[in-house]
């Protein structure tokens, strides 16, 4: 039998200490700020961090408009996962846990939609605001209030 690793269970317990750590300021809602982490205030500031983060990594290459589709196409797939299996109720309460998975895949999501419209010059601020006027002649209050029917389906009236 060969003799356990000290370093292999120190290591082991200082991981969980700092995941059950995690967990607790997740719970808090309160999650605080990683060390050396720069703050971002603005989807411009995000952009701009977004795109320094690529360049520096010599990433352009790698970031071309489908590629990066379809990296944003996978990681909002990973947002399922933590919901799946929940009932509606469970899903509006998350563990720490949970909620923390979420926001990690909701930040890759953000991340990957920030550096397409980076690529393609596209202001998302401007493009949301555009589709909110769109969306709200497909779907005007008196027709689309506690219906959840497509705007191209007819109405059940």
């Amino acid at each position: 039998m060969s003799p356990a690793r000290p370093y292999t269970t120190h290591a082991s317990q200082i991981m969980m200490i700092t995941r059950q750590k995690r967990q607790k300021l997740a719970s808090c809602r309160g999650i605080m700020r990683l060390m050396n982490q720069p703050a971002i205030d603005s989807l411009e500031t995000l952009r701009q961090q977004v795109r320094a983060f690529a360049e520096a990594r010599a990433w352009e290459v790698f970031h071309t408009p489908k590629n990066l589709v379809m990296a944003l196409s996978v990681e909002a797939a990973e947002l399922l996962e933590p919901f799946q299996w929940l009932t509606a109720e469970q899903s509006q309460n998350l563990s720490a846990a949970q909620h923390e998975a979420v926001r990690q895949e909701i930040a890759d999501v953000l991340i990957y939609l920030t550096r397409l419209a980076d690529l393609l010059d596209i202001d998302l601020l401007d493009a949301a605001a555009d589709k909110l006027v769109i969306n709200g002649r497909k779907y005007p209050v008196d027709l689309a209030h506690g219906n959840a029917a497509k705007y191209s389906e007819p109405s059940n009236d």
